[in-house]
């Protein structure tokens, strides 16, 4: 059956829902409008505003409330709207929800799903195309998670929704209407592990979320010049797959990170130096990064510039190639 992600992530709320009572949603218009992509849709219907319901525009008393119902034994699942309207709540998510099992020597959990639609490629404006990826998966205390199919999406979402821990759920807006055949519900790899989406020999792309799918067009075009491309799909940021990671870059011996958040202090600079670090005699060539240009995220009509494509992904393939 072809499900779509956003399909998938509305399924793994209703499922997540009915198999927990503890288990609320709440945000911008997630209830009765079913939120601006319509993940949330129906939810309010089946569970009664009790369970799923608005709340003010106020991203950082949206996560206080988390935490404070987390702290009573709920499983609040928040969405932030957009990227960028997550700033607000930088301070509840780094200094508290972050926080709370180190400050309480391990005692006190907090099982909190912040879900964020980030990326571009939906020529939206300014605030509603941003990658802050890095800045969560800096953060001692939080799983990050990106899923990059709908399969993906569905079980990711389930598993850090059963999490005791926090988790900073990144849905890549761009492929809410990616389709798979897939048959829901599913149960796919664990959060924590990587997975090869295509294997190949002559080099690896590494990627998560929104740039696994370019990555995978990328090295079906790579093929008309030769070129045995490997995609490897992280999935999640934190906890990081170190070892599968390293395996993959070793059978290829070149590695490309591609992301579309900006280059500079990017996630690709982590997996860069972890590879460096642990397989730096396997290498051919330096790892090579390809992502957004740093700079504020652009006007719409110039976001097809700005965004990693798969020109530019074959472009630092053929560099790496060059050494």
């Amino acid at each position: 059956m072809a499900v779509t992600l956003a399909q998938a992530l509305n399924r793994a709320l209703h499922d997540a829902m009915d198999a927990d009572d503890k288990v609320v949603v709440f945000g911008e218009d997630v209830g009765r409008l079913g939120g601006v992509f319509r993940i949330t849709d129906k939810l309010q219907e089946r569970f009664g505003e009790g369970r799923c319901f608005d709340t003010p525009l106020a991203e950082s008393g949206i996560v206080g409330t988390a935490i404070g119902m987390a702290l009573y034994g709920w499983k609040p699942v928040v969405e932030m709207q957009f990227d960028g309207f997550t700033y607000p709540a930088f301070e509840q998510i780094v200094s508290h929800l972050a926080k709370m099992r180190n400050r309480s020597r391990g005692t006190v959990a907090l099982p909190v799903v912040v879900r964020i639609p980030f990326g571009g490629g939906i020529g939206a404006v300014e605030h509603h195309s941003e990658s802050p990826e890095a800045y969560f998966a800096h953060t001692a205390g939080l799983k990050v998670v990106s899923p990059g199919t709908p399969a993906d999406a569905y079980s990711l979402l389930r598993e850090s929704i059963a999490s005791p821990d926090p988790v900073i759920f990144f849905e890549p807006k761009r492929r809410y209407w990616l389709k798979e055949d897939v048959e829901l519900p599913v149960r796919t790899e664990p959060v924590g592990q990587a997975v090869v989406r295509r294997a190949g020999t002559t080099a690896t792309l590494i990627a998560y979320g929104p740039m696994v799918r370019t990555c995978l067009d990328a090295a079906e075009a790579a093929t008309a010049e030769g070129w045995d491309l490997e995609v490897l799909d992280l999935r999640s940021l934190m906890p990081l797959d170190e070892a599968g990671l390293l395996a993959s870059v070793r059978r290829t011996g070149r590695a490309i990170v591609v992301h579309e958040a900006q280059v500079f202090a990017g996630f690709g600079a982590e997996v860069a130096a972890r590879v460096t670090e642990q397989a730096f005699y396997e290498l051919e060539a330096p790892v090579l990064r390809v992502g957004g240009f740093d700079i504020p995220y652009p006007a719409a009509k110039l976001e097809e510039f700005h965004l990693p494509d798969v020109d530019r992904i074959l472009d630092a393939v053929e560099r790496s190639l060059g050494y």
